[in-house]
């Protein structure tokens, strides 16, 4: 029996030699299918939203299946860098904005001119900061 699935795992990864694989772009793809079939699942009364979603989960799968398997792999790493390039500010952004919430000690302000954001220890009252970056002045109480 282990023979046996040594032969399988031997014979996916013959036939995945020279394929794409599985990305960040791909695994963002999926996660956005099953979101879209969880919606698909409330909205199912209503025709036209469960046609229309329908039509985006065919889509989404054969797109997954496509760069899953594509022989292509400039295309394919040239598209996954694309999007990693649009993800990484979004997902720094999203972090960054949860540790200010959870940091109690610290008040964040952010320059108007650089959008650099600056911390100030809390209870210091009626302050005045210059940006380290562009030297811009904000006025704030922390």
């Amino acid at each position: 029996m282990r023979n046996f699935f040594y032969r399988i795992s031997s014979a996916l990864a013959r036939f995945m030699y020279g394929r794409n694989g599985n990305d960040q772009l791909n695994l963002a793809l999926l996660v956005v299918y099953v979101a879209v079939l969880f919606l698909q699942a409330l909205l199912g009364r209503i025709y036209a939203a469960r046609v229309v979603l329908e039509i985006i989960t065919l889509v989404l799968a054969a797109l997954v299946i496509f760069r899953s398997f594509s022989k292509n792999l400039t295309k394919r790493r040239e598209e996954n860098a694309r999007f990693l390039n649009w993800w990484y500010p979004v997902k720094g952004r999203v972090s960054g904005a949860r540790q200010r919430r959870k940091d109690r000690d610290h008040k964040y302000f952010t320059c108007k001119s650089c959008k650099t954001v600056c911390r100030v220890p809390v209870g210091k009252g009626k302050i005045e900061i210059t940006c380290p970056k562009c030297g811009g002045k904000i006025i704030g109480k922390s």
